[in-house]
């Protein structure tokens, strides 16, 4: 008997040889486990595409849209604040003019102050334009005031001629000056310069918000 062989178990039982059997594990069992985990992946990527698509076709686009909103409504402007008041311009009575002829037409300066106070202008002197000016102004004209007169009489009287172009000096009076150029014709026609007044002194109003801003 073989020194392998259990005690009691002889015969058929019998092991013989020196050398132990191979105790192999079935490679059924792995093929179990991996086949297990497999599974449990795809349950796991099937149930989240799922999700996914109940998401989108049951509400979460629009749980997208109103945080969109929500945002755009957040970066949009405030509660509009009323415009300032415009700044009051002065009536042709409060402007005195100088008019000065910088072209080579005699009497143009004087003919053209004549029908700038008509229109109800202050007129003061009337000449040809200083060496600065005189021959070389090209365009229509220039008005010429001072820094203050930027919003105010330079561009009330610019409404009586279309053109001209807007300088400013040190002079600290009111007075302001009209250098007539060499491509003047003639002022504008009081209608229209009345039209151009009145939208001057009366400035188009700040638009309101859109209905999509209102909802917000």
């Amino acid at each position: 008997m073989s020194m392998l062989t259990p005690p009691g178990m002889g015969g058929k039982y019998r092991i013989t040889g020196s050398k132990y059997p191979r105790m192999r594990r079935t490679r059924g069992r792995r093929r179990i486990v991996l086949a297990v985990i497999a599974s449990v992946a795809a349950v796991g990527l099937i149930g989240w595409g799922t999700l996914q698509l109940i998401d989108v076709f049951t509400g979460g686009g629009d749980k997208a849209t109103a945080a969109s909103s929500r945002g755009d409504c957040a970066a949009g402007p405030g509660p509009s604040a009323k415009p300032p008041a415009p700044k009051a311009l002065p009536k042709p009575g409060q402007i005195k003019v100088n008019v000065f002829n910088a072209t080579p037409r005699g009497g143009l300066a004087k003919d053209v102050a004549a029908e700038l106070k008509k229109r109800g202008f202050a007129i003061g002197k009337v000449d040809n334009a200083p060496k600065t000016y005189d021959k070389k102004v090209k365009g229509t004209g220039i008005l010429l005031g001072a820094k203050s007169a930027t919003d105010t009489a330079l561009p009330v009287l610019g409404t009586q001629l279309a053109g001209t172009e807007n300088r400013t000096d040190a002079r600290k009076g009111g007075e302001v000056d009209l250098i007539l150029g060499a491509k003047f014709k003639d002022l504008a026609k009081k209608k229209d310069a009345d039209s151009a007044l009145a939208v001057l002194a009366k400035p188009k109003p700040t638009p309101s918000p859109s209905n999509d801003q209102k909802d917000c």
